[in-house]
């Protein structure tokens, strides 16, 4: 019995040490580190070369704290649960790719780290062990810590805390959240804006843009196009066109940005009021008021012009507009509910031009469950489906606005061949290179490839293609998926990698002065608060970085959770609560097709809808009663 309990230690430790390998290791330093082995076994260098390029990120006393974190969290998992349910286990399997291939292409845009030589092959099969080790075993004890925890009472004695969580939750919430998000409006008075919406507000104005290059014109003169949503143009370049009409632009990008602040609020509010009809435990109220007020992403977008934060403001809102239709599926449906939902599916459509997909990808779910209301539910669809595709191609090409170009969609198959085309010249024929050069400009393709943005690779986009160039191009593409299909998925692993890795941080918040309007003559200027409003840059450019709560701002992070929310429900067998997670899919995937590596701005649809999501699922974790 002796023997088996200390061979059981034994392996406890082992384990332990393949995930501080794992979580600590430093590859690159270790691959040279092997090869100085191999090459120079001078004791004396080899000691030179540890100390100056030591193999591990951390120290050593780091290490042994690590070390005995893992052996104690192993020692209460492992050997005492009999059975792993299969969901946990492929959770644990991608985590723990995830973090090898993220790694590996943070640090050299490829997956070199993995299979550049079977010396590091070796090493990424121990990390993945070790990952693996750990994960698995985390889930399944949070999942039972989260079962433990969501059963708690929903009361406090604390009269301030009942006050503000039970008795006045929307409109308290809302002056707190206001003053905490003040210093951020006046600092940014009258609002930021990056290039987008600066462009945008110069199409209202008539000032040609770089979109105009992008698109054959429909109407030259009509120098608004459908790159970004028509109807977010023409707000944001309304009320700033407003402003010059009673005394200051200025003021009228402010008008902009203090409403959209205002709504982001009233959301904000909303769901922590909603978690009080959710009953959702007091303690994770207060986490998410805390995160509403401290967390820089929520005040600072909601001083970004950027389309993306209403956009974001309405799917949420349409989420929880989900929830309550799945709870109440075959049962009577309120016609106020439908309204709200067609209202809500209609601005998400034409907020973002992939909405469409968001809406399509989520909704239709509701016709399977509900039979009894499949009829309502249906025409409750079809009217935003049908208004937006009659305001896209009747409506705006009567007004003669021209649509966002083809090579939006193409951001995938572009990079793939920019990729090839990089590292494999000499195998493509000149008839490819001539298909290629048809579309994309190929001289010049390789030296413009990015691996994390795909724009410089568009930007050179032939907008006079015809049908039958894209078919020669995407034969060519074929060709070279044929000859390196390597090099493809490396393409997208590198453009997407950051959207499912903790650790990647880039394109994260917005609050530079764009002088892109200023320089056309529009009035567009920050006060001069320099020094405050670099304060407040500074904590959030810093608060990524914030160990553990700053992980509340990584994407990758993020879609973990929603990822772990997915299975939890999946391991509760209550299939029919996944629809409510179906709007961060089709999003996640929007992302994965998206010009951009880790675009924070794009992920806003759920990074902000965290708490709320994580509401939703304790409600469904514990089947509380119907609402009232």
């Amino acid at each position: 019995m002796e023997t088996k309990k200390i061979l059981k230690k034994i392996l406890l430790i082992f384990m332990a040490i393949l995930t501080v390998v794992a979580f600590s290791i430093n590859v690159l330093n270790v691959d040279s580190l092997v090869k100085n082995l191999t090459t120079n076994v001078s004791p004396s260098n080899i000691e030179i070369f540890i100390k100056s390029n030591g193999p591990f990120k951390f120290g050593t006393f780091a290490l042994l704290i690590q070390g005995l974190f893992f052996y104690f969290l192993y020692q209460k998992y492992y050997f005492q649960k009999k059975e792993t349910h299969y969901t946990t286990k492929i959770l644990a399997i991608l985590f723990s790719l995830f973090m090898i291939i993220g790694n590996s292409y943070k640090l050299t845009n490829s997956w070199s780290l993995i299979f550049g030589s079977t010396r590091l092959f070796f090493i990424s099969i121990f990390m993945f062990i070790g990952y693996f080790i750990f994960f698995n075993a985390s889930i399944n004890l949070l999942y039972e810590y989260i079962k433990t925890k969501s059963k708690e009472e929903n009361v406090t004695k604390n009269k301030v805390l009942n006050f503000i969580f039970n008795e006045h939750p929307f409109i308290i919430t809302f002056i707190i959240l206001f003053i905490c998000y003040l210093p951020y409006i006046i600092a940014f008075y009258p609002g930021i804006l990056s290039p987008d919406p600066s462009n945008q507000i110069k199409q209202f104005y008539g000032i040609p843009t770089k979109y105009k290059d992008y698109s054959v014109m429909i109407d030259e003169n009509v120098t608004i196009t459908n790159h970004h949503p028509v109807l977010h143009t023409v707000i944001l370049g309304g009320l700033t066109y407003f402003g010059k009409t009673i005394g200051s632009e200025n003021f009228g990008i402010f008008i902009y940005s203090i409403l959209q602040t205002l709504f982001l609020i009233t959301l904000l509010s909303y769901t922590i009021s909603y978690m009080k009809k959710l009953n959702t435990p007091i303690w994770f109220r207060i986490v998410s008021l805390l995160i509403y007020m401290f967390v820089p992403i929520y005040p600072l977008y909601g001083m970004s012009t950027l389309k993306d934060v209403i956009f974001a403001i309405l799917v949420i809102f349409y989420i929880i507009k989900l929830f309550e239709l799945i709870k109440i599926a075959n049962h009577k449906i309120d016609i106020k509910e439908i309204i709200t939902v067609i209202i809500l599916m209609l601005f998400i459509t034409l907020f973002r031009n992939n909405g469409i997909y968001l809406v399509l990808m989520s909704f239709p779910f509701l016709l399977i469950i509900d039979k009894k209301n499949r009829f309502k539910l249906l025409i409750t669809l079809l009217i935003p489906v049908i208004s937006y595709y009659g305001f896209e191609k009747v409506l705006l090409p009567s007004l003669k606005v021209t649509p966002g170009s083809v090579r939006e969609v193409l951001s995938i198959p572009f990079q793939q061949t920019a990729r090839y085309v990089k590292y494999y010249p000499d195998d493509i024929s000149e008839e490819d290179k001539n298909a290629i050069d048809k579309i994309l400009t190929y001289d010049t393709l390789a030296k413009r490839y990015d691996p994390e943005k795909s724009d410089p690779v568009k930007n050179e986009y032939n907008k006079y293609a015809t049908k039958d160039d894209l078919k020669n191009y995407f034969k060519a593409w074929a060709h070279g998926l044929g000859k390196h299909p390597n090099v493809y998925i490396e393409a997208t692993l590198n453009n997407t990698y950051g959207y499912f890795y903790p650790d990647a941080k880039k394109w994260y918040v917005y609050y530079s002065y764009d002088t892109r309007l200023s320089e056309d003559g529009i009035d567009y200027h920050y006060n001069n608060l320099d020094e405050f409003r670099n304060t407040l840059s500074n904590y959030a450019v810093a608060f990524p970085y914030i160990p553990i709560i700053g992980s509340i701002v990584s994407i990758g992070f993020c879609t973990w959770l929603c990822m772990l929310m997915w299975v939890f429900i999946m391991r509760e067998k209550k299939y029919k609560y996944l629809i409510y997670l179906t709007p961060v899919v089709s999003l996640i995937l929007v992302c994965v097709a998206s010009p951009v590596n880790t675009y924070f701005r794009y992920t806003l649809g759920y990074t902000f809808a965290i708490p709320i999501l994580i509401a939703i699922y304790l409600w469904i974790l514990n089947k509380k009663e119907e609402m009232k």
